[in-house]
Parts: structure tokens; C-alpha cells; sequence
């Protein structure tokens, strides 16, 4: 016990120097040293039983130095590893590391510059395990606008499935802005509640994609396909294939598409953003299976689920 407990605060002690040293790092390099070894740290402390405080600690140092690095990426020139200073009489040659000489890859770059970019506020409660690091990032979507999640589907997205379907009759998660492209014959927003309301017709949904609501829509369409309340829909989703919800709506889905690249959702002025960190899928329910196929297959890969 009193040799856990030495070794706890030993980590600990680390911990805070790394900390320190977090304050005063100015390059990538120092940032990336600090971050590897909060990250070294917090996987010992789990293999060694040091409790959930030393796991925190480790975490919350390696996520303030990963915010840190998504600040300095930002902030640096994209570049081949060179970049010219100096005059034009007197140049010379700076070596700028690229991700490869720190050891980033894309998907840490790109994680650190979205903690780069969310609000002190939000970052903290990550940070501190208030709210995971997963659902802080997720892209709020058109389907659950509320003034502050303006993003919203590609319009080439809702011109395939309103071609696959002839039309779209109900958009039970959506608002007003939205509904100028997807030009649904009913729609709900989030003050109205498409979960409490009766569908009908053909059906386009991007449900919001926190929970609990992204669970209860999936099962919402799935469950009136099924009941044949409404006779066709398409959604689209994060494709989340580990989840109950999404294998929900497998069931009953005839076919699936699987976007070749994460979707670029557009904001107010129909500007396309960032992409989300998790791909999509955009499912199909209903008897035009070739058709979905045919106005789908060129965003990527197509799966036919049920027969015609």
C-alpha cells in the first residue's frame, strides 16, 4: 500500500512539473513532449490502480497541452517543412517540423484544433470530465436548430433523396431555414417536437445527434416504417455502427450509403464548415432500391440490405 502510494505521488509530482512547464512552452515540439508524457502518465496510472484522481490529472494535462498544440497549428503556416525568412538579398531558410517530424497525426490535428477552437467554457468541462470529449465535439446539425446549432444538410444530399423518393412529405427535426432547402411539405422543430407529432408520407430526417434524442429519433422512423405510418424515408446519420440506434434502424432499412468523406455540413449563409470527426451514413427505407442506388452512388460506397 505505502509503495502505491508513493508511486501515486511520484506521477503526481511529474504531472505538475509538466504542467508548469505547459505554461512557459512556446514551440510545438515542447507542447508534443508535454502531451506525450501526460498521455504516458495516464495510461500507467490506469495499469497501476492509482485511482481515478491520478487518471483525471494525467487527462486533463494531456487535453490542456493537445488544446495548446491545435492553437500553435493554427497559428503556423501550412508548409513543406521550409519556410524563407530574411530579406531578398539575405534569405534564409527556417526549418518549420511538419506533422510527421512531431509525431501528430491527422486525427490528433485535427482533434487539437477543434479543442483549439470550442469555448474556454466548454473545453473545461471536458477537460474536467464534466462532459466527454466525444459529444462536446459533435457537430450540431440542421435537424435540431435552436439558434445556436445552425448547420445544415448540403442541398445536393436533400435533391438525392427528394429524386429517390418524388418528393418530401415530413421532416419531423428540422426549423425554418432548413426547410427552404429540404422544402418538406410538414416539418417540426425542436419547440414543436417531432417525436410527440404523427408522420406521414415520405419521410427526410437528420436527426440531432445528442443523446437521448438521436436514440429515440432512430427508433421513431424505424417503428413508423414499420407500422407503415409513413411509406419511405432517407436519414442521415453519424454512421455510429456500434450503437444500438443505428443498428435499430438497420433492421429496417433497405439500403445504406456510406459517404466517401466525412459530409462538410453548411452554416446560415450556405457555407460549407468543418468536416465532423466520425463519417455518416445515409440510410434508406422503402422499395426504390435501385433508385436510391442509382442518385446515392456517387457520394461513395452503396449496400442493398432488403430485396425490392
Amino acid at each position: 500500500m505505502l509503495q502505491q502510494i508513493a508511486i501515486k505521488d511520484s506521477v503526481i509530482e511529474r504531472l505538475s512539473k509538466a504542467s508548469e512547464m505547459l505554461v512557459e512552452a512556446k514551440s510545438m515540439q515542447e507542447v508534443k513532449k508535454i502531451m506525450d508524457v501526460a498521455g504516458a502518465a495516464k495510461i500507467y496510472a490506469k495499469r497501476q490502480q492509482l485511482g481515478e484522481e491520478a487518471v483525471q490529472h494525467a487527462r486533463s494535462i494531456e487535453l490542456e497541452a493537445m488544446r495548446r498544440l491545435g492553437e500553435l497549428l493554427a497559428e503556423t503556416p501550412k508548409n513543406t517543412g521550409m519556410l524563407l525568412r530574411g530579406t531578398k538579398s539575405e534569405p534564409r531558410q527556417i526549418l518549420i517540423p511538419t506533422l510527421s517530424d512531431l509525431g501528430v497525426d491527422k486525427k490528433i490535428s485535427s482533434l487539437s484544433q477543434q479543442l483549439a477552437r470550442m469555448p474556454k467554457k466548454e473545453f473545461e468541462q471536458v477537460r474536467d470530465g464534466v462532459v466527454s470529449m466525444s459529444e462536446a465535439l459533435k457537430i450540431a446539425h440542421v435537424s435540431h436548430n435552436s439558434g445556436e446549432n445552425e448547420w445544415y444538410t448540403p442541398a445536393a444530399y436533400i435533391e438525392a433523396a427528394r429524386a429517390v423518393m418524388g418528393g418530401i412529405d415530413t421532416d419531423p427535426a428540422s426549423c425554418a431555414q432548413a426547410n427552404a432547402t429540404v422544402k418538406a411539405d410538414k416539418y417540426y422543430d425542436s419547440k414543436a417536437d417531432g417525436l410527440t407529432k404523427k408522420w406521414h408520407g415520405r419521410v427526410f430526417m437528420n436527426p440531432p445527434y445528442a443523446q437521448p434524442l438521436i436514440a429515440n429519433f432512430a427508433r421513431a422512423v424505424a417503428e413508423k416504417f414499420s407500422n407503415k405510418e409513413i411509406t419511405e424515408a432517407i436519414v442521415l446519420v453519424n454512421n455510429a455502427t456500434e450503437t444500438e440506434w443505428f443498428n435499430e434502424m438497420i433492421k429496417h432499412a433497405s439500403a445504406i450509403c456510406f459517404p466517401s468523406g466525412r459530409i462538410r455540413f453548411v452554416n446560415k449563409e450556405g457555407k460549407p464548415g468543418g468536416a465532423p470527426l466520425q463519417g455518416q451514413a445515409v440510410l434508406y427505407f422503402g422499395s426504390k432500391i435501385q433508385k436510391f442506388i442509382s442518385e446515392f452512388k456517387s457520394f461513395g460506397w452503396i449496400g442493398r440490405i432488403a430485396d425490392e
